[in-house]
């Protein structure tokens, strides 16, 4: 989406990215990608990774949504847009829609009280964009 480097959202960023590829109890290669992708598009640092897992390993789902919910309620409008845009992105990487992915999707939109018509218009006009880019380069 675009270099963030407010630290609290690209640690509530990654609070609702781990949920949500870890949400339905398997993460498989496409969902890694996206998390490897997430890392590199937000500018995410590897320090930044590592400190996250080891705070993450020892957290229940409840405490790691509720604190991503206060990092991103700390964030600007477009940051919590972009955050949203992202898990909505990566829910849809493996293909296949999770029921609780879902009901995190719900949930984040209602504690951020972000318009899901944004995210989707929001993530359509990046695929979009994406696509220009890419075809533009053939």
């Amino acid at each position: 989406m675009s270099a963030k480097y407010n630290l609290n959202y690209q640690l509530g960023l990654l609070h609702f990215a781990h949920l949500l590829v870890t949400v339905d109890g398997f993460i498989d290669e496409r969902e890694k990608k996206a998390i490897r992708d997430l890392q590199r598009e937000e500018n995410i640092s590897d320090e930044i990774i590592h400190q996250f897992d080891k705070t993450v390993a020892t957290k229940s789902e409840r405490d790691i949504f509720l604190k991503g919910v206060d990092l991103l309620s700390s964030c600007s409008e477009q940051e919590k847009l972009c955050a949203l845009v992202h898990l909505y992105r990566m829910a849809e990487a493996d293909d296949e829609l999770h029921v609780k992915e879902v009901r995190l999707l719900l949930y984040s939109l209602k504690s951020t009280k972000v318009e899901f018509d944004d995210v989707i218009l929001t993530a359509r006009m990046v695929a979009a964009g994406k696509k220009c880019v890419s075809t533009s380069k053939v």
